[in-house]
C-alpha cells in the first residue's frame, strides 16, 4: 500500500515542476552524456561511462520516488485546518525552556520540509512529539542531541 502524503498546494506544484525538470532537462542531458561516452571506445575501462550510468540510475531512482509521491500526494485546504491542538500544516511558536530560545515551524509532510524555511516534517521527533499537543503544553522530545523540553506558546495557521 503507498504511503498518503499530506502537501500544499504550493509544495505539489514544486513537486510536478522538478518532475517535469528532471524528465525534460535531466534525463535527456544524461542520456547524451551516456552516448558521448559510449563514442569513445571500449566500454569496460570507460570512467565517464560508469559516471554517466551511475548518475543515471540516480536519477531514475529519483524520478520513480517524485512521480510515486506526487500520485499519492493529498492536497489540505489550509483554510480548514484546526489551530485547538498541534496538526500538520500548524505554525508552532515554541520556547526551548533550556535555553529560553524561541522558535517557529510550520509542520508539514516529508516531500514538503525545509529547515531554512522553518518547515520541519511531521514524522520528526519533534514534529510526532508535538502532534495532538495545546497551547501551554510542555513537551519532553527526544532528539539526537539529548532531551529538550519545549513549551507550545501559539499554534496558528
Amino acid at each position: 500500500m503507498a504511503k498518503v502524503s499530506y502537501v500544499t498546494e504550493e509544495g505539489l506544484s514544486r513537486m510536478k515542476k522538478e518532475l517535469e525538470r528532471l524528465i525534460t532537462i535531466e534525463r535527456p542531458a544524461i542520456s547524451k552524456q551516456i552516448a558521448e561516452a559510449r563514442d569513445k571506445g571500449d566500454l569496460s575501462e570507460n570512467a565517464e561511462y560508469d559516471a554517466a550510468k551511475d548518475a543515471q540510475g540516480m536519477l531514475e531512482a529519483r524520478i520513480h520516488k517524485l512521480e510515486e509521491t506526487v500520485r499519492n500526494s493529498r492536497v489540505l485546504d489550509e483554510s480548514r485546518v484546526d489551530i485547538s491542538s498541534v496538526q500538520i500544516l500548524n505554525k508552532v511558536k515554541l520556547k526551548n525552556l533550556k535555553n529560553n530560545m524561541i522558535v517557529e515551524y510550520v509542520l508539514v509532510s516529508e516531500s514538503e520540509a525545509n529547515l531554512k524555511e522553518g518547515k520541519i516534517a511531521i514524522t520528526t521527533p519533534i514534529g510526532k512529539g508535538l502532534v495532538g499537543k495545546k497551547v501551554g503544553n510542555i513537551v519532553d522530545i527526544e532528539v539526537p542531541a539529548g532531551k529538550i523540553q519545549l513549551e507550545i506558546l501559539e499554534i496558528s495557521r
